[in-house]
C-alpha cells in the first residue's frame, strides 16, 4: 500500500487536463463548482477503475477504433473548453464593480464536465490497467482489491483537486481582478487547448 500510495501521490500532484478544468470551474462558479469538477473527476475515474476489474479497459486500449474515438471525444471537449476561455478573455472588458460575478456556471454543469474530461481522457485507459495490477496478486480474487485501489486512487484525487479548489477560491478576489482575470482566462484557454491537441495526437 506504501508504493502504491507512492505512485498515487506522484501521479495525482502532476497538473494535467482535470486539474486546468477544476481552476476553470472554481473561477467561473467559485468553490461549489470547483468541488463539484473534483468530485467528476473523481467519478470518472471510479469507472475507469471499475472497467479495468472486469477487463474492460483492457478491450478498450486494445482496440485501435474505440480507443481512437475516445481520444478524439476528449480532445474535443478540451480544445472546446479551452477556446471558450480565450474568447472570454479576448471579450472581457472591466466590469461594474457592483455587478454580480459573471458567467456562473453550476456546480452540476461542472459535474458532468469534469466526468467527461477524465473519461474522455484515453491515458486513463491505459493508465489504470497498467498501475492497478502491480499491487495485487490472483486471478478472480483480485477483482476486489482492484476496485479497492481504484477507489482510494479516486479519492486521493478528489482530495488533491478539492485542495486546490479551496485555494483558488480564497484567492478568488485577487483573481477576478479585470487584469488578472483576463490572464487567467487566456492562459488556462491555452493550457487546456494544448492539453486537447497533446491527447489527440498521443499513442
Amino acid at each position: 500500500m506504501w508504493e502504491f500510495a507512492t505512485v498515487a501521490v506522484l501521479v495525482i500532484v502532476t497538473p494535467g487536463p482535470d486539474t486546468a478544468l477544476t481552476i476553470r470551474n472554481t473561477l467561473l462558479g467559485g468553490r461549489r463548482a470547483g468541488i463539484a469538477a473534483a468530485l467528476g473527476v473523481s467519478t470518472g475515474q471510479v469507472v475507469w477503475a471499475l472497467a479495468t476489474s472486469v477487463g474492460i479497459a483492457a478491450l478498450l486500449t486494445a482496440s485501435e477504433p474505440a480507443f481512437a474515438a475516445v481520444k478524439l471525444a476528449g480532445a474535443a471537449f478540451l480544445v472546446y473548453l479551452g477556446l471558450k476561455s480565450l474568447v472570454a478573455a479576448l471579450r472581457r472588458e472591466a466590469p461594474d464593480p457592483f455587478e454580480p460575478r459573471e458567467r456562473q456556471l453550476e456546480p452540476m454543469s461542472s459535474y458532468r464536465q469534469g466526468i467527461v474530461s477524465n473519461l474522455g481522457n484515453p491515458k486513463m485507459a491505459a493508465f489504470f490497467p497498467s498501475l492497478l495490477p502491480q499491487f495485487v496478486s490472483g486471478g478472480d480474487a483480485a477483482f476486489w482489491p482492484l476496485r479497492a485501489l481504484g477507489l482510494a486512487f479516486s479519492l486521493m484525487t478528489l482530495v488533491w483537486l478539492t485542495a486546490y479548489t479551496v485555494a483558488v477560491a480564497r484567492a478568488g478576489a485577487v483573481l477576478r481582478r479585470p487584469l488578472v482575470r483576463r490572464a487567467l482566462d487566456a492562459t488556462l484557454g491555452a493550457v487546456l487547448v494544448a492539453l486537447g491537441l497533446r491527447v489527440a495526437t498521443a499513442r
